[in-house]
């Protein structure tokens, strides 16, 4: 199994870079809410202004702006939400339903025999859906994907709660606490489930084995 000792799931998707990212809006946002003495719009416009700022710099560095600009979208959407209506912790409001659809999109595809994790590795590696014709691959993706829908549904349950408490500086820190080091801890899960699940003398992730 060289090839899946030799890469791990975090150097085949990606750093920590871009979930380090998206905590910062959310920080900035209550920062700016309460130094501006709860005001929500101050608390919007730092968040609109951290995540563009953010976004730029992101781009300067080489990343997609595409995916910058979807980023950037949903601070404004976030923004707009809690202005809307009003309440601070509103503005957390997008990343609650976000992480509750992922749940059930990365649950639902496990059990179509779709995993997501398998699509975006086939994706990642360039091999695209090759490995659906491996058993052993398919098998370990089905269950190195469960950690994601793991991941979310913790998000939600601590997001959803600090929300109905109005907790909104302890949602600014649990979103930040429940990004990337929860991503990372999920990649390394995930990892370990794809290591024991495949069989010893399997080539690796970019090595589909098919008939």
């Amino acid at each position: 199994m060289t090839d899946t000792r030799q890469e791990s799931l975090a150097s085949l998707l990606g750093g920590r870079g871009g979930a380090l990212d998206a905590s910062l809006p959310p920080l900035a946002f209550v920062l700016g809410w309460l130094l501006g003495g709860n005001s929500v719009a101050v608390g919007a416009l730092a968040a609109v202004v951290c995540g563009v700022v953010v976004g730029v710099v992101r781009v300067v560095r080489g990343g997609r702006p595409r995916a910058l600009l979807a980023s950037v979208a949903l601070v404004v959407l976030a923004a707009y939400v809690a202005l809307r209506t009003g309440r601070a912790e509103d503005f957390f409001l997008v990343q609650l339903f976000l992480n509750a659809a992922s749940a059930l999109v990365w649950a639902a595809s496990i059990v179509l025999r779709w995993p997501l994790l398998g699509v975006v590795v086939g994706v990642v590696t360039g091999q695209r859906f090759r490995w659906r014709r491996d058993p052993d691959l398919l098998r370990a993706y089905r269950y190195a994907s469960w950690p994601w829908v793991g991941q979310y549904l913790l998000r939600v349950l601590v997001f959803g709660a600090l929300w109905l408490a109005g907790e909104v500086v302890l949602l600014g820190v649990m979103r930040a606490a429940l990004t990337w080091p929860l991503q990372l801890a999920c990649l390394a899960v995930s990892w370990w489930v794809l290591r024991r699940t495949l069989p010893p003398d399997h080539p690796g992730l970019r090595h589909p084995r098919t008939p």
